[in-house]
C-alpha cells in the first residue's frame, strides 16, 4: 500500500490528509488564488533574491494550493500555500526539476 507523499498532502488537506475530520463539510477558504500567488510570490522573492520569479498556475487542492515555479526562466521547484493561514510549505525534498510528463487518463 502506498502512503501519502509527506507535506501539504497529509498536513493540509482537508479531505484525505490529517485533518480529514472536516471531509463533507463546508468550508470557505479564507485565501484565493490570486492572493496564494502572491503570497508564494513573496515568499521566493525573500528565499531567491534578486531572481526573476514566474510562478505556474496554482492547483487547487482540499485546503491549499500547490504551484511549480520558475527561477530566471528555467523550472525550479514548487510550494503549496494553506488556503486558510497562508501558511507556505517549501518542497524541497523533490530535488532538482528533471522533466514533467502529462498522461491522458481519459483516453
Amino acid at each position: 500500500m502506498k502512503k501519502p507523499e509527506p507535506g501539504p498532502n497529509m498536513m493540509w488537506n482537508l479531505e484525505y490528509g490529517m485533518h480529514a475530520i472536516w471531509a463533507g463539510e463546508e468550508y470557505t477558504p479564507s485565501i484565493g488564488e490570486a492572493q496564494a500567488i502572491g503570497i508564494a510570490e513573496d515568499y521566493l522573492k525573500y528565499k531567491f533574491p534578486g531572481r526573476d520569479i514566474e510562478i505556474e498556475e496554482p492547483v487547487a487542492f482540499y485546503g491549499y494550493y500547490t504551484m511549480d515555479f520558475k527561477l530566471d526562466g528555467e523550472m525550479y521547484g514548487m510550494l503549496s500555500v494553506n488556503a486558510f493561514t497562508g501558511n507556505v510549505w517549501y518542497h524541497s525534498w523533490h530535488g532538482n526539476f528533471l522533466s514533467e510528463v502529462e498522461m491522458d487518463l481519459e483516453g
